[in-house]
């Protein structure tokens, strides 16, 4: 069996493609630098990061895009000899949503993919579809900023000449959605004769789901499958695998079957995610020419059966990862907000360590030295090694649990000026309040190295020092559930994202001043094995 989630902690929207025997699924990243996380598999049980696309300022500018904008849903296919990325760049999130959609390709999904060419800015969630005949179809979800009708207005599809890399003749609405509401994310899959319609419905939170809808005719009309939705959980409030929806077909052959769908597992009942949106699996079967999981009901399973390419696979459920720096380039795991550090991150102006020169704070939307990776288990240690000789106040360094620029904790080393000396401390930012949650502990002005760690156990997390080889608690144990979209939303904001946990500095004076980083060891653990 197969135990979901198969990609942990902040995975959304997976669109997947099956070229000979191998699976690519690519999946958002929102603010998060290098745009586009593209996986492959061969089993369908272990994935591997292989590519990022979206890596040049050239394809997308994030800079100063509002929290969990940016790079949404993206679509992967293959055809004419070349993988193919559309997604969406997303400018502004008022009455108005500026969704800028780009198409990219590339003759090998780890190459160096294309500068991107404009598509549409009708809506978000474009996705293409290469039919049979040779003609290719571009959908996405239509936004309607008019104020007296429903923003997110069903779907519309028009042609693509690839060749042109442009779109062709008319738009079609061609489907409205179904009694499930907001309608996003369409997929198209040809069989047997029928265009099948997969779609994301029903919002992003506890109401979500996947329908699916059938037509003859690619423009239509679409009649709505007898076992719907294909998947949820908004009446199933105990299922582990909360916010099911937003899916992808899966073939292995015509009598086997899967899909990868959209999952959140809270906290407590319907409570906060701060592993975000997740990718899980699910084995359906086609009865009477309709897709239904094979349990025969709406309701994913955390276990599943493996797929035939899969039965001598053993599945990888530990993420634990450990960085010395001694590397030429960071590992693909580490993100960076909004944009690359270039020269403000360094792995050889001192060998062996991550140097981080400071920029702005940890609340700006432009330019952070901040790099961090997902959190991938509900408990976990992180730590790392740092070396920073601050002068001013105004310059900080240190180990962050990050959600967006707008809630986060942070441990950091900044300076006294009063004191003269070098001191710790630990503060938080929750929907922008920020609080300081320990009290200052003022450490030697010399260059010795400092260790910084903290455990996460769940809901809870407790911060640590070393300054000689003795762990240190400082503050006390801290909540982290306001690292979530949940407790964002319910604070009169949207976040799609998930928590991170990472490395940063920041210098408000003359961006000059860095922190040597030793190491960063992240590395998920039991609950008897926590110091908590």
């Amino acid at each position: 069996m197969i135990v979901n989630p198969i990609l942990r902690g902040f995975n959304p929207d997976a669109s997947v493609v099956k070229v000979g025997s191998d699976y690519y699924l690519a999946t958002s990243t929102f603010e998060w630098w290098p745009g586009v996380e593209i996986y492959h598999s061969t089993d369908l049980v272990n994935w591997n990061l292989v590519a990022q696309p979206i890596n040049r300022i050239s394809q997308a500018n994030l800079v100063g895009n509002y929290n969990s904008g940016s790079i949404w849903a993206p679509h992967l296919s293959y055809s004419k000899g070349k993988f193919w990325l559309l997604y969406t760049d997303v400018k502004t999130g008022t009455a108005f949503k500026d969704t800028i959609n780009y198409v990219i390709s590339c003759e090998t999904i780890d190459g160096e993919w294309s500068e991107p060419t404009f598509v549409t800015a009708s809506g978000f969630d474009p996705a293409f579809f290469h039919d049979e005949d040779g003609r290719h179809y571009v959908m996405n979800m239509l936004f309607d900023h008019r104020l007296d009708k429903p923003n997110f207005s069903g779907l519309v599809i028009q042609e693509y000449d690839l060749e042109e890399m442009k779109l062709i003749g008319e738009r079609s609405h061609f489907f409205r959605g179904t009694d499930l509401g907001v309608c996003e994310g369409p997929q198209l899959l040809k069989k047997d004769g029928w265009y099948y319609l997969l779609c994301a419905a029903g919002g992003t939170g506890y109401s979500h789901a996947s329908t699916v809808c059938r037509s003859k005719n690619i423009f239509g009309p679409y009649e709505l499958s007898p076992f719907h939705p294909l998947i949820t959980t908004k009446t199933d409030s105990t299922n582990p695998l909360q916010k099911s929806g937003h899916a992808s077909f899966v073939p292995i052959s015509e009598q086997e079957w899967y899909i990868v769908h959209l999952c959140s597992r809270p906290l407590t009942e319907r409570g906060n995610c701060t592993l975000g949106r997740e990718t899980a699996l699910q084995k359906i079967e086609w009865i009477d020419g309709w897709p239904r999981l094979v349990n025969g009901t709406p309701y994913p399973e955390m276990r599943v059966p493996k797929p035939s390419i899969a039965l001598n696979t053993s599945q990888n459920t530990d993420n634990s990862t450990f960085c010395n720096f001694n590397t030429e380039v960071l590992p693909n795991y580490f993100k960076t907000l909004r944009r690359p550090l270039g020269e403000k991150a360094s792995l050889i102006e001192r060998p062996g360590y991550l140097r981080l020169y400071g920029e702005q704070s940890l609340s700006s939307l432009h330019q952070q030295s901040l790099v961090a990776r997902r959190w991938q288990s509900f408990r976990f240690r992180a730590e790392t090694e740092i070396e920073f000789s601050p002068k001013s106040f105004q310059q900080l360094a240190g180990l962050v649990l990050f959600y967006d620029t707008d809630n986060w904790i942070y441990l950091h080393i900044s300076y006294d000026e009063e004191r003269r000396r070098k001191y710790i401390q630990l503060e938080t930012a929750k929907i922008n309040q920020f609080s300081y949650e320990s009290d200052r502990i003022l450490i030697s002005q010399h260059e010795e190295p400092i260790k910084l760690a903290v455990e996460v156990n769940r809901e809870k997390a407790q911060f640590y020092y070393n300054l000689s080889n003795e762990w240190i608690k400082i503050g006390e144990e801290i909540e982290v559930n306001h690292l979530s979209d949940d407790y964002i939303k319910a604070n009169g904001k949207l976040a799609f994202t998930g928590a991170m946990v990472g490395i940063c500095a920041q210098d408000m004076d003359n961006h000059t001043s860095y922190a040597d980083f030793k190491y960063f060891n992240y590395q998920e653990i039991s609950r008897d094995k926590l110091k908590i």
